[in-house]
């Protein structure tokens, strides 16, 4: 079992900076997989980023490539999700999840485990 707690979420101005940290109990998080999803109100959850485990590799969503950064920290057991240049359309609830099988790293139901959502508002 995986205990997963999301935390850095927050207001800020449009252009501003968030970083997301996901820490893990349960299990040395560089040996799974994790992923970062957003949701907002009335809207599907979609996927953000995911860094396969061991950082063999790192995945983005094209509306936040080259705004985001995600990575671990193996000291601390945990993911994170650096945001810059944030924007309005950013706002949303992001989920931290992890699994240790087989991945398809955009697809929410791959994930055996997920975070209770760290509230990010980017104001215009």
């Amino acid at each position: 079992q995986v205990q997963l707690v999301e935390s850095g979420g927050g207001l800020v101005q449009a252009g501003g900076s968030l970083r997301l940290s996901c820490a893990a109990s349960g299990r040395t998080f560089s040996s799974l997989s994790a992923g970062w999803f957003r949701q907002a109100p009335g809207k599907e959850r979609d996927f953000v980023a995911a860094i396969r485990w061991g950082s063999a590799g790192t995945y983005y969503a094209d509306s936040v490539k080259g705004r985001f950064t995600v990575s671990r920290d193996n000291a601390k057991n945990t993911v994170n999700l650096q945001m810059n240049s944030l924007k309005p359309e950013d706002t949303a609830v992001y989920y931290c999840a992890t699994t240790s099988k087989r991945w398809s790293y955009e697809s929410p139901i791959t994930y055996d485990y997920w975070g209770q959502g760290t509230q990010v508002t980017v104001s215009s």
